[in-house]
């Protein structure tokens, strides 16, 4: 099994220079590969909708691939590169040949994801030229044990190639048998950080499909985005949210507006920015921690199979459609509040969440299982009826079973049925939602149980009774 640890390292400065100039000739190596493949692209191709007015008489050029643009290093290192719009001369012989190489390999994937798309046929969006922000990490792909030199209480002393020895602040202690194969360098706002990927043979690979899912070990995950719950699961507990960017807005606001008056490319401008850099720093680092911590709770609870939605974030973060009159006119269309929801669905960042809990719950021997969520917060989970038709609905009060029911906690119970494939088919006809299905009555009994258990009467109920 692999497991990735991150260590902050301190370079002297001589090794900084060296480590920033290696990124600005690794970026634009990065650049020039994915521009000669955008080049291959337009000459390759037609438009199924037009013709060509001019046509090219020369023999179709071959695809760029990894081989053929690795194969132009040693040809490059021979002699400086110029950069055609600064005239920069950068000495490609003086970064190690897997870093180089590492960045084709990343270049190759890039494009690959464009034009052909994964094993499920989805593809990602058009790759783009790195800028100074973007490209911040290297990749030693051959690393070995013999690289650690020296490990003392709290220190760890690595060696690099044609970088030397850096110095590694140990904060956790590596694990026992266990060899080195990958190691990253990453500039980050508040310094230098290396992640160490290490594979531990003992440690056998988790297989998902060992995992039969059951009432008892399995639980269904609800996203909510209302008042300050994060999740709701089945077992009838919330769990609270913690809104990192909200919270820390007015401070980047500050920020942002005073070096926005600065002027461009000024020493307190950069400053500035670079304050910025570590509030957002510190906002992206209290979100991981906090989806750790929750993720390790969920974990902790013995369950061996989680169930959540499979949520379309890219659609749910959308602009609002425009509309128009007669005359042209742009009409209200509600983007203004549209905007804070936007915001509050980056700020929660369930696709990071679900990620993390995925890498967790492998760890402890269990799996995560994404279900479409359709109909699944409408529909009643104990009676099969289509209650919560209005997201303003939040609760539910049954007269029948007096038993006031929640909408999320419903939900959840709904995604966990999805999960074992209990819940029923939903039909709509003549405009109207109808349930198809039955349920066991022991079922019945246990989210009833499971409702009766999270609900609180209030004290005037209590005191009632």
């Amino acid at each position: 099994m692999k497991t990735t640890y991150q260590y902050r390292f301190y370079p002297d400065t001589k090794q900084k220079l060296e480590l920033n100039e290696w990124l600005r000739i690794s970026r634009y190596w990065y650049n020039r590969q994915l521009g000669d493949r955008f080049d291959w692209w337009e000459m390759n191709r037609t438009y199924v909708n037009a013709c060509p007015l001019v046509s090219s008489i020369a023999s179709v050029r071959e695809k760029p691939n990894f081989y053929a643009q690795k194969a132009q290093l040693p040809v490059i290192k021979k002699d400086l590169v110029k950069v055609f719009h600064s005239g920069e001369l950068l000495d490609f012989k003086r970064v190690d040949s897997t870093v180089l190489q590492e960045v084709s390999k990343r270049v190759d994937k890039a494009f690959d994801r464009f034009i052909v798309g994964d094993s499920k046929g989805g593809k990602s969006g058009k790759p783009r030229f790195k800028t100074q922000a973007d490209f911040k990490t290297m990749t030693f792909a051959t690393a070995n044990p013999e690289w650690i030199k020296l490990i003392r209480k709290n220190w760890l002393y690595l060696r690099l190639p044609k970088i030397g020895i850096i110095k590694v602040r140990m904060h956790r202690e590596l694990p026992a048998k266990c060899s080195l194969k990958q190691i990253s360098v990453t500039r980050k706002a508040d310094g230098w950080y290396v992640q160490m990927t290490l594979e531990d043979i003992t440690v056998p690979e988790f297989n998902p499909d060992e995992v039969i899912p059951t009432w008892d070990n399995s639980m269904g995950l609800d996203a909510v985005l209302y008042e300050d719950v994060y999740l709701a699961t089945s077992e009838g507990e919330k769990l609270p949210s913690l809104k990192p960017l909200r919270k820390n807005q007015a401070k980047l606001d500050k920020i942002s507006t005073k070096r926005n008056k600065r002027k461009r490319g000024s020493k307190s401008r950069r400053k500035l920015a670079k304050r910025e850099a570590k509030q957002h720093q510190r906002i992206t680092r209290s979100r991981k921690d906090f989806q750790y911590k929750t993720a390790h709770k969920l974990v902790r609870t013995g369950k061996k199979v989680f169930f959540h939605e499979d949520l379309n974030l890219k659609g749910l973060t959308k602009r609002a459609k425009t509309k128009q009159d007669d005359d042209g006119t742009f009409l209200p269309n509600g983007q203004s509040a549209k905007s804070g929801l936007n915001k509050s669905w980056s700020d929660a960042a369930f696709g990071n969440f679900f990620k993390t809990l995925e890498y967790i719950a492998a760890k402890a021997g269990s799996v995560v299982i994404a279900k479409n969520p359709a109909y699944s917060s409408m529909v009643l989970s104990y009676r099969d009826d289509i209650i919560f038709t209005d997201c303003g609905i939040r609760d539910y009060w049954d007269e029948q079973e007096s038993l006031k029911v929640d909408r999320d906690i419903n939900a959840a119970i709904n995604l966990k049925r999805l999960g074992l494939d209990i819940f029923p088919s939903i039909k709509r006809r003549s405009g109207k939602l109808s349930v198809v299905g039955t349920m066991d009555q022991s079922t019945t009994k246990e989210i009833l149980h499971t409702l009766r258990g999270c609900w609180k009467p209030t004290l005037y109920c209590t005191q009632s009774v």
